[in-house]
């Protein structure tokens, strides 16, 4: 019985600090809600202008956001059509510090470190490096159901020296606008 009551207690002890360990490092993504849902991405009707969409949602139980994106590429004189797919998985380092992994079909990985503001913003800079190109994605919330991007490049050697690469819309196709 004795041999029993100890295996309980211990049983008990170690249910108690998991569910303690799970509640306290439970990540809050409530500053990102602005860009939850599926998105379709709207052009200007520029030739040769990418057509595509994402989605951000959360994943593992809440400990993570996922953001699944890609781009149709029609053909032009210059280039074949082609179709870009990316991965991104934004994440909790600790109590002050969210990260985001990028990775996409052509190759490229990308650490970010994210910031989101009250304002419905949110932004992905890249680590700087004296041999790389360094990279920014900013997500602003135009509305409930609307998204302003603007994807940024600075050459190697000049980390603030950003130049627009890419400035689009989204509009929200599913999912709720907080």
């Amino acid at each position: 019985m004795r041999t029993f009551c100890v295996l309980l207690l211990i049983t008990i002890l170690s249910a108690t600090c998991s569910v303690a360990q799970t509640t306290k490092n439970k990540p809050g993504w409530d500053g990102y809600n602005f860009m939850l849902g599926t998105w379709q991405g709207v052009g200007t009707g520029t030739p040769g202008e990418a057509s595509g969409g994402f989605t951000f949602e959360r994943d593992l139980q809440g400990t993570v956001l996922v953001r699944k994106n890609y781009a149709v590429y029609p053909s032009t004189a210059d280039r074949p059509g082609f179709r870009h797919d990316d991965l991104m998985v934004v994440y909790h380092a600790s109590a002050a510090d969210t990260r985001a992994m990028y990775f996409d079909n052509e190759g490229h990985v990308i650490a970010y470190q994210v910031r989101v503001d009250p304002s419905r913003t949110a932004v992905f800079l890249s680590d700087s490096s004296t041999s790389a190109p360094r990279f920014r994605m900013t997500y602003t919330a135009i509305s409930a159901d609307s998204l302003g991007m603007l994807f940024e490049i600075a050459p190697p050697g000049k980390p603030d020296g950003f130049v627009p690469y890419i400035t689009a819309r989204a509009y929200r196709v599913k999912g709720t606008g907080n």
